[in-house]
């Protein structure tokens, strides 16, 4: 909701500002020049880019109406998931948590972190790099390497919309600069006539580069600096869960393996020591009076 106030706030200062000025806001309204600078930017947008990559522009743009799910109380639910595990398998043996693993949804443990679970790559992620604890015998070093190329190939897929949206930013004052150019071209045609036509051809004119770098800098850039600003949150999410495996398998213990992780967060969203080793034997302390 705040992108969508803050462009609001765009328009109305600029607008505000026009009209302050004495401007006249019907001499702005100009379709022909909008259909000049959206058709031809849209339509350029498309042939620049595969359909994957303008689906997901289209999916990832409605979620910025959302909050984002990368906060402190999802990094605390994520390390006190990670600790959950580590702490069974320490105890029980890495077969105990096969089950947990292969169905999330009725594992115990899971279950006690909804919000997480909600969260479908993040919760495969996760599993997938259990499993190959559980199935095979991968030291540290090499689940390192395999994560740091599984997340390599994520957070390339995560910045292909941005980078369409970043380029369709960077071509709309030019198609505005068309549009603008050709009310000159018509304007040429009309040399000689009523002077008040004169001025509303050169009005409308200006009006398309005035539309393009709007568009450009008020609206399209925003949005793909604040979709960039959601890749990097989740990718610092997905370093944390590395971190964490990676330091268990290094032999730590689940409690220290965890610190590695919270570590690893930026300081806004992470939480204190005192804040994760409460939040962490506070459950399992709720867990063993449940068994008990």
């Amino acid at each position: 909701m705040k992108i969508v106030l803050c462009i609001i706030g765009v328009f109305f200062s600029i607008l505000s500002g026009y009209l302050l000025e004495g401007g006249h806001i019907m001499a702005l309204y100009q379709p022909a020049e909008l259909l000049i600078i959206g058709g031809a930017a849209g339509c350029s947008f498309a042939v620049a880019n595969p359909m994957h990559v303008i689906k997901g522009v289209a999916t990832k743009i409605p979620l910025l109406l959302t909050s984002s799910p990368y906060n402190k109380d999802s990094h605390m639910d994520l390390l006190g998931l990670m600790y959950s595990m580590f702490a069974k398998i320490r105890k029980e043996g890495i077969i105990a948590i096969e089950r947990d693993v292969e169905d999330p949804q009725q594992s115990p443990i899971f279950s006690e972190f909804p919000a997480l679970t909600k969260n479908a790559h993040a919760k495969e992620f996760i599993c997938d790099y259990f499993r190959l604890m559980v199935s095979g015998n991968m030291n540290a070093f090499e689940l390192e390497n395999l994560i740091d190329i599984d997340l390599e190939c994520h957070h390339e897929a995560m910045h292909q919309p941005i980078i369409a949206l970043s380029a369709l930013a960077d071509g709309l004052p030019a198609f505005g600069i068309v549009a603008a150019v050709m009310g000159v071209v018509i304007t040429m045609g009309a040399i000689g006539g009523d002077v008040a036509i004169l001025g509303e051809k050169v009005a409308a004119a200006l009006v398309g580069t005035f539309l393009g770098i709007l568009l450009s800098y008020g609206v399209v850039a925003p949005i793909a600096a604040a979709l960039n600003s959601r890749a990097e949150e989740e990718a610092r999410f997905y370093t944390c869960i590395k971190t964490c495996f990676v330091a268990y398998l290094n032999g730590y213990a689940p409690q220290i393996a965890v610190e590695f992780g919270r570590m690893a967060l930026l300081s806004h969203m992470r939480p204190s020591f005192i804040e994760l080793e409460s939040f962490v034997k506070g459950r399992a302390k709720l867990k063993k009076q449940a068994e008990a």
